[in-house]
């Protein structure tokens, strides 16, 4: 019986022995990388990538990312199998980042189409003529006639929408959180006006507040992340602050009594903006497009104190931001009365204001007497669908790089907020909405190519996150809000 025993433990030994030599063996023939390396294909999936960065620095991931990609699609041809793009549907739409209030774009509600509008409204924009009758002749006429032929030299991945459409408002909500912006500057009209070329728009913003307010609800629960992060930093309310257009007789007090429209009927809203000040009051805020052709005069009848029209220590006081065209409009500014100044136009070089090379004099401007300074920055230019002579005004977009440039150029003035010309302003082309390729039999649209649809909204994410991180080193200094 000792004798089987010691054969039997000698057997089990040399077995044992087998097998640890036969898993040398195989290690020596298997890849360095496969030793520690993570689950096979565990990095080809795009669901896993938002975590990535929030982990550690989003670059180095990124970068790894890519060497993971590249590499196993390499051993996976090489093993003759076929690679798939991933599917949008594989990726999560509701991993959307924490929302910027310090990020603001431009968005136009005065889209319309025969299902929603009985008719199409602006995408069917007209040429508009040169002014010198001879140079007019030379360009076409007429108006364009949707769907395929839209005032637009990019196309819509929506097609020709209409606003009133309660899912591309949506739509557009969710493309606004998935780049981080926070505010959306709405183009505004008061109640039955309206621009020369659209309808009356003031009807849907409730509509507008209302999913502004719904798509910027974080569903998803507190993560880990090294550690669990707050809820509140994850319910994040997308807002909305109003672009007031120059509509008919526009003055002191039309602006007086719309001011107080809009604060009455839609201030109670939660979507509705609110900017703190440095003394720790939150104001709404407006934009006033063309605030230029208005004189001082009647500005501060109803942005100082002692106006006729006085909006100041009431309950419709406000943050009134100019529009700066020219240089000397600064001063007119000043006089007026105004809360500070923004840019708006996407073409650097066509106004003293939209000129990059211009914006550290303009903060300077504002820091000494006590603006707000607000540029304006788009991803390209090209109005030539609607003004076909205005050919030397066009930006090239150089695939993201006119808008990188501008952004860049921005956040070195260490403004106090960044607008975005614009998120839908098709006419002129400084839409960061997606567009897609279309071609048609006489018209072959620009597009984002080889980029996706999406390019500009992944730029906009990427430079929001930027520009907080920045900002929070300079917002003490300035006395300004950090959130």
């Amino acid at each position: 019986m000792a004798k089987f025993r010691r054969r039997t433990c000698i057997i089990l030994s040399l077995f044992i022995l087998f097998i640890f030599s036969l898993m040398m063996g195989l290690k020596m023939l298997w890849p360095n990388a496969a030793s520690f390396g993570p689950p096979f294909g565990l990095d080809l999936l795009p669901e896993l990538h938002p975590l990535n960065s929030h982990l550690g620095n989003k670059a180095d991931f990124q970068k790894s990312d890519r060497i993971n990609m590249e590499t196993n699609t390499k051993d996976l041809k090489g093993a003759g199998m076929t690679v798939l793009p991933a599917k949008a549907s594989e990726v999560n739409p509701e991993e959307l980042p924490p929302l910027n209030y310090f990020l603001h774009a431009f968005y136009y509600s005065w889209y319309g189409n025969p299902q929603f509008d009985g008719k199409y409204i602006h995408w069917n924009h007209p040429f508009l003529e040169h002014w010198d009758p001879r140079i007019a002749k030379n360009y076409p006429q007429g108006q364009h006639s949707p769907p395929d032929d839209i005032g637009s030299s990019f196309y819509p991945e929506l097609g020709s929408y209409s606003s009133r459409d309660p899912s591309v408002i949506e739509t557009h909500m969710k493309q606004m959180s998935s780049a981080s912006i926070g505010v959306l500057a709405l183009s505004w009209y008061p109640p039955d006006s309206n621009d020369e070329n659209g309808e009356a728009t003031d009807h849907l913003v409730p509509t507008i507040l209302d999913k502004a307010h719904k798509y910027n609800m974080k569903t998803y629960a507190p993560i880990l992340w090294g550690e669990i992060m707050k809820l509140d930093t994850l319910m994040k309310l997308l807002k909305v602050t109003f672009h007031i257009e120059p509509y008919s007789n526009r003055d002191d007090q039309s602006m007086h009594q719309n001011v107080k429209y809009i604060i009455d009927k839609y201030g109670s809203h939660p979507a509705f903006y609110r900017y703190k000040t440095r003394t720790g009051h939150s104001l709404p805020m407006f934009y006033v497009y063309d605030s230029y052709i208005t004189k001082p005069k009647t500005w501060a009848n109803l942005l100082t104190p002692s106006g006729s029209q006085s909006v100041r220590s009431s309950p419709y006081d406000g943050l009134f931001i100019a529009l700066l065209v020219e240089e000397k409009h600064k001063y007119d500014i000043l006089q007026s009365g105004f809360d500070g100044i923004y840019t708006y136009f996407a073409t650097n070089g066509f106004t003293y204001g939209s000129s990059h090379q211009n914006w550290n004099n303009l903060k300077s401007f504002c820091e000494k007497n006590n603006l707000i300074f607000i540029p304006s920055v788009g991803p390209g230019y090209i109005d030539t669908s609607i003004r076909p002579w205005n050919t030397q005004n066009t930006r090239n977009r150089v695939n993201g790089k006119y808008y990188e440039v501008g952004l860049s150029a921005a956040l070195q003035t260490h403004p106090s907020l960044i607008s975005i010309t614009s998120f839908n302003e098709w006419h002129e082309g400084t839409q960061i909405e997606k567009a897609v390729p279309k071609r048609t039999a006489n018209t072959v649209y620009l597009d984002y190519r080889p980029h996706k649809p999406s390019l500009y909204l992944e730029l906009t994410r990427k430079w929001s996150e930027k520009y907080s991180k920045e900002r929070l080193t300079y917002a003490s200094d300035q006395q300004l809000p950090a959130s």
